[in-house]
C-alpha cells in the first residue's frame, strides 16, 4: 500500500475526525453525488457524502440503504437548510446511523444541530461558513467542524475567492478546531499549501463530477472536458428583494434561463402571490431540475452543467481510486520538496 507519510501527518486531524484513511471529502454534487460515486470515493480512502437536496424523507432513506450495501466505510450526507422536510431527513439520518451531516445553503435553523448531535445516533455536523464571524458563530452553536468555500467553487458560492477566506480564516481557527478547505481545488499540490497553513483536510467536487464511478452522463463529462477554467461562470442576480445564492456553472442556454426564471419569481413577489420562502424554494426547485436535466438526461444546452473553476484541469475519465492516489501523490512530492 503506498504511503504519504508528509501528507499524512498534515491530515491527521481530519481523517480522524472523519474516519476515513484521507481527509478528502467529496462535495455534495445534486445528482452525481449519490451511491454510486459516494461509496467509491468512501471505499478508496476519502469521504462521500450523498447530495440529499431535494429528495424526500423517503428517497434520502432508499439512498443512504443502498450506499450502505456499496461500502463499509463512513461517509456523509449533506442536507439543505431551507428543506421544508429538514428534520424528518434529520431523523432519516439518525436511523440509519450516518456518521457525519453536513448542513448547507444557510444558517442552520434553531434546533437542527441539537437535533443531529442528540439523537439515537449522534452525528458529527459540518457547516458551510463564508465568513470568519459567521464561522466562529457556528462553532459556538454546536458545529463539529466548517468547510471554507471559496468562489471559484462550482454551484452555490460566496463573493470571496478560496486563497483569501484561507489567509483570513486558517490563522485564526485552525489551530483548535477541525477547518477544510474548498473551492478550486484540482491537484495535489494545492491541497499540500492549505495543509500546512493549518486545514485538517480538503473538498473537492468538479474533481470528481466526471469520474468513471459517477453516473453523470456521457454529454455532461465530455462538456467537462472541453471547458476552460473561464467557462465556469457565476450567475447573475437579477432582482435584489430576491436573495439568490450565485451559482458557477458553464455557460449555456440554461444560465439565460436561470436569469428569466428570476424575473418569474420576482414577478410573483411583486403580486404577493407567495410568501419570500416559497420564492427561494421556487429556486432551488429550478436548480434542481436543471441539473437533472445536463447530469441524467445529458441535455448539455438547456440543462445546468455546475463547475468550479477547476473545470479546465479535467482532461479524462479516471476511476477515483486513481484520481485520489494522484492527488496524495502531487500532495507529498510537493511536501517533499519544501
Amino acid at each position: 500500500m503506498t504511503t504519504y507519510p508528509k501528507t499524512d501527518r498534515l491530515m491527521q486531524r481530519g481523517a480522524e475526525f472523519l474516519g476515513s484513511r484521507y481527509a478528502i471529502m467529496c462535495g455534495a454534487m445534486s445528482w452525481v453525488s449519490e451511491r454510486s460515486l459516494v461509496s467509491a470515493i468512501s471505499n478508496a480512502g476519502g469521504f462521500g457524502v450523498i447530495a440529499c437536496g431535494a429528495m424526500t424523507p423517503e428517497l434520502l432513506e432508499t439512498e443512504i440503504a443502498e450506499t450502505q450495501k456499496l461500502t463499509d466505510k463512513p461517509f456523509g450526507v449533506n442536507l439543505i437548510t431551507m428543506h421544508p422536510q429538514l428534520f424528518d431527513l434529520i431523523e432519516v439520518c439518525d436511523k440509519a446511523g450516518v456518521t457525519h451531516v453536513v448542513l448547507a445553503g444557510g444558517i442552520p435553523p434553531k434546533g437542527s444541530v441539537e437535533a443531529i448531535k442528540g439523537g439515537d445516533n449522534p452525528a458529527k455536523v459540518i457547516c458551510f461558513a463564508p465568513t470568519l464571524a459567521l464561522a466562529k458563530k457556528l462553532l459556538r452553536s454546536g458545529a463539529d467542524a466548517l468547510v471554507i468555500e471559496g468562489m471559484e467553487a462550482g454551484g452555490h458560492i460566496g463573493p470571496v475567492s478560496t486563497s483569501v477566506l484561507a489567509q483570513e480564516m486558517l490563522p485564526e481557527l485552525a489551530d483548535d478546531h477541525i477547518i477544510f478547505v474548498a473551492g478550486g481545488i484540482g491537484r495535489g499540490q494545492a491541497i499540500a499549501g492549505y495543509l500546512e497553513m493549518g486545514a485538517a483536510g480538503v473538498q473537492l467536487g468538479t474533481r470528481f463530477a466526471c469520474a468513471q464511478e459517477s453516473i453523470a452522463h456521457e454529454n455532461f463529462k465530455k462538456a467537462f472536458f472541453r471547458a476552460n477554467a473561464r467557462d465556469a461562470v457565476a450567475s447573475v442576480q437579477v432582482d435584489a428583494r430576491l436573495p439568490v445564492i450565485p451559482v458557477r456553472a458553464l455557460k449555456n442556454k440554461g444560465t439565460e434561463e436561470f436569469t428569466a426564471k428570476q424575473r418569474e419569481v420576482a414577478g410573483t413577489l411583486d403580486r404577493e402571490e407567495i410568501e419570500m420562502n416559497e420564492a427561494q424554494l421556487q429556486i432551488e426547485h429550478y436548480w434542481a431540475g436543471a441539473l437533472r436535466r445536463a447530469v441524467i438526461d445529458g441535455d448539455v444546452e438547456n440543462g445546468s452543467l455546475m463547475a468550479g473553476q477547476s473545470v479546465g484541469m479535467l482532461k479524462e475519465e479516471e476511476p477515483v481510486a486513481v484520481i485520489i492516489e494522484k492527488l496524495m501523490t502531487q500532495s507529498e512530492e510537493a511536501l517533499s520538496r519544501r
